[in-house]
């Protein structure tokens, strides 16, 4: 007698059965990591285009810094011109003025006198 045995019609059907169960797990598990790849590519690809845009308005950022300190420099000379304007119409208009008019303006008479 042999020991070996033919495969039964049963035990063929169960083993395409488990063929076909193991073939479409292993077709989903590819199909979740071709989504996991594409994910992870447009995950990448935003990160990128966040970078450079973020890039971007850390420059912008900067120019503005630098164009806010240019501004204030000019700022605080104009003020300076003026305080050096204002001193000037001081010391050669409304000193004179003030001294002429003070020389100028009778003393009052005592009526009694």
């Amino acid at each position: 007698m042999s020991e070996y045995r033919a495969d039964t019609p049963e035990q063929d059907s169960y083993g395409a059965q488990v063929q076909e169960v193991g073939q479409a797990i292993v077709t989903k598990i590819q199909r979740a990591a071709d989504l996991s790849n594409e994910n992870c590519d447009r995950a990448l690809a935003l990160a990128h285009k966040l970078s450079i845009q973020l890039r971007t308005a850390e420059d912008r950022i900067s120019q503005l810094e630098a164009e806010v300190e240019l501004f204030r420099d000019r700022a605080a000379r104009a003020e300076r011109w003026l305080q050096t304007i204002q001193n000037e119409i001081e010391e050669k208009l409304i000193a004179p003025r003030s001294a002429n008019a003070a020389e100028q303006t009778p003393l009052p008479q005592d009526a009694e006198l």
